[in-house]
């Protein structure tokens, strides 16, 4: 593809979510916002007024009429596959907001179509985009929490009215799963579940997960949509001490455990802590560029240049049997283990 031509986008689905991609596609010096589309005429008078792109309500006239080189993909899940599709028959690159597809199933069959076509696919987990989460997983690839012990995730706040047709395994913990995936580098093979109805009319709308990790680190998912606070945070646990995210700040803490030797010789690969003590607190340089930015720019940058995807299909189907597998832990008050997936794939 040539470099000096700007890439085409398209945002199919134009609630929340949607309204920030186009936001984002219309900002970017290298991309062309050129259509949008969504069955409610409203909103696409909306999104179009004052702005040279067309927009559509029909997914296929949309896909047919225009010249697209990536599209956005922000229907609501349960229309995932059937929107996915039909942008993958016609050969156009595209990102599924997260959840990949309302089942596992459905989701292995657009990684499939995708691959059969030859068409990059990838899942809009956004969080794996947050200056914050980038700068963590670099410093515990680079050693500085020694073993990793534990992550834990809390992703709590109001219920979305907007949310009608999944609970908040589906819709909320792919987010943590996916950075929980990411940061630690190890596949879930064991998960542990309980889930509570109290406001949603149909799914749960809250979560509280246990999983185990195969390379022994213990993930816990505090969940819900029953907090009157919106909180957004995940720590990381380790040998010298624990980096804590503040996903909406993107911001990166480290508390450091005052007790661990420094003495790099005597090492840190020991079986037991020999104790804790709270040591310094350091709060630590952070960019706070918007994740879905970076996260769009990514993308076009994959399509431009032919390159995979930061996130894969298998990253997105790996997270996705992690709630499903949370869920059946669930409704059987019984431990789920996970054959390992091909995240890579």
């Amino acid at each position: 593809m040539s470099e000096s031509r700007r890439l085409r986008a398209a945002v199919i689905g134009l609630g929340a979510m949607g309204l920030n991609h186009a936001r984002v596609y219309g900002e970017m010096p290298d991309v062309e916002l050129a259509a949008v589309c969504d069955s409610d005429a409203a909103r696409v008078d909306q999104a179009t007024r004052g702005r040279t792109l067309r927009g559509y309500t029909d997914v296929r006239t949309m896909l047919d009429e225009e010249r697209i080189d990536l599209v956005s993909v922000c229907v609501p899940t349960r229309a995932h596959l059937d929107v996915a599709l039909a942008v993958i028959e016609r050969r156009v690159p595209l990102l599924v907001e997260k959840p990949l597809a309302a089942t596992l199933d459905e989701g292995v069959r657009l990684r499939d179509a995708a691959a059969a076509a030859g068409v990059p696919l990838t899942a809009g987990h956004i969080e794996r985009f947050n200056p914050a989460v980038i700068a963590l997983k670099e410093r515990v690839r680079a050693g500085e929490l020694g073993r990793v012990l534990q992550v834990h995730a809390r992703r709590v706040g109001p219920f979305p009215e907007r949310v009608r047709d999944v609970g908040v395994v589906l819709d909320l913990a792919p987010h943590d799963i996916d950075v929980m995936r990411f940061v630690v580098g190890s596949e879930v093979a064991r998960v542990q579940a309980e889930t509570e109805q109290r406001i949603h009319t149909e799914h749960e709308d809250m979560l509280s997960g246990l999983l185990r990790f195969a390379n022994g680190v213990v993930g816990v998912l505090d969940i819900n949509w029953l907090t009157p606070a919106k909180i957004r945070e995940l720590s990381v646990l380790g040998e010298r001490g624990m980096f804590v995210v503040d996903y909406l700040a993107r911001e990166l803490t480290f508390f450091e455990n005052d007790f661990q030797p420094r003495d790099q010789a005597r090492g840190w690969a020991a079986r037991h802590l020999k104790g804790v003590s709270q040591g310094p607190v350091h709060m630590l340089k952070v960019d706070k560029r918007e994740p879905l930015r970076v996260e769009l720019e990514s993308f076009a940058r994959a399509v431009r240049d032919g390159t995979p995807p930061a996130v894969s299909p298998g990253d997105a189907l790996a997270a996705l049997a992690v709630a499903e597998a949370l869920v059946r832990a669930a409704e059987t008050h019984m431990a789920v283990t996970l054959p390992v997936p091909a995240a890579s794939a």
